[in-house]
């Protein structure tokens, strides 16, 4: 079992950065691929961005150039950079791992997840 935790949420205006970062339990964090997802009120949670077992990163077009995904093995924890906001991007963003290292997009393919922190992007 994992346990995920995520953090660094906050209001911020648009063209303004935030990091997020996710706290995993678990022995195999290594092994495991990570990724981010998010949900704006009323639409489905979506992909944004994942990191697979050897540090390789796939991104949504929407947040290309902007957001970048990382790990630091040794304190188990997954980071997403966030930089030039967008209003757009307002969402709760949630932390996901999966058993296999390798990356995919789909939310189905995910065996653990984290509460979410939100994050609120002013014009």
């Amino acid at each position: 079992q994992v346990h995920l935790v995520e953090s660094g949420g906050g209001l911020v205006q648009a063209g303004g950065s935030l990091r997020l970062s996710c706290a995993a339990s678990g022995r195999a964090f290594s092994s495991y691929a990570m990724g981010w997802f998010r949900q704006a009120p009323g639409k489905e949670r979506e992909f944004v961005a994942a990191i697979s077992w050897s540090g390789r990163t796939y991104y949504a077009d929407s947040v290309k150039g902007r957001f970048t995904i990382s790990r630091d093995n040794a304190k188990n924890t997954v980071y997403l950079q966030m930089n030039s906001l967008k209003p757009e991007d307002t969402a709760h963003y949630y932390c996901a791992a999966r058993d296999s290292g390798w990356v995919i997009v789909e939310l189905k393919g995910y065996n653990y997840w984290g509460q979410g922190t939100q994050v609120t992007v002013s014009s």
